[in-house]
């Protein structure tokens, strides 16, 4: 695998806006450390309040998404959760309406259904079959490095792996947690 390290990685905004065709987002963990997230998060245990879709929590990506789905470029997330799911997982179904107002396609696969595909071993982004962004988590769903990856080899697993958990889920509004 190529990994690009040296040279300064695309900030996450740069990355979206280069895809000319599709933005392709798979998520294999059942939690992450929320960091920036804490504040909604916690609220939505609380409460199951969740952030409006015009709330300083979303307005940089839902500006980034509109943006690049009005140019025509299809950004589509796969999610393949544990079940019964955890409360992270919870929390992501209830806020996925925003990434669906916002451009986003959203599907999510239970794990017991993914058992026989080949996946890479991290979430990572697809840009137009053309190049990965890993995003790499600690144990206890802290982000770690990115790292980047042209190598056809690569790109061919994730593109392949995508396509098929995709084929298999569930569209969003038909998942039922």
């Amino acid at each position: 695998m190529r990994c690009r390290r040296a040279c300064r990685p695309p900030s996450f905004d740069e990355l979206l806006d280069s895809a000319q065709l599709q933005a392709l987002h798979l998520e294999l963990r059942d939690a992450y450390a929320v960091g920036d997230e804490r504040g909604v998060y916690d609220a939505f245990l609380a409460d199951g309040a969740v952030p409006a879709y015009d709330s300083a929590f979303w307005r940089p990506w839902v500006l980034l998404v509109e943006r690049i789905v009005a140019r025509g470029v299809a950004v589509r997330r796969a999610r393949i959760v544990s079940e019964p799911v955890t409360d992270y997982v919870r929390f992501e179904h209830a806020i996925t309406a925003s990434n669906l107002r916002a451009g986003e396609d959203v599907r999510w696969l239970g794990r017991r259904c993914a058992s026989d595909l080949s996946l890479p071993g991290n979430d990572f982004w697809l840009i137009d079959d053309r190049l990965v962004r890993f995003n790499i988590f600690s144990g206890d769903g802290e982000a770690q490095d990115l790292e980047h990856s042209d190598d056809p080899q690569v790109i061919k697993l994730c593109t392949d792996a995508f396509q098929t958990v995709w084929e298999r889920a569930v569209p969003h509004d038909q998942y039922k947690i």
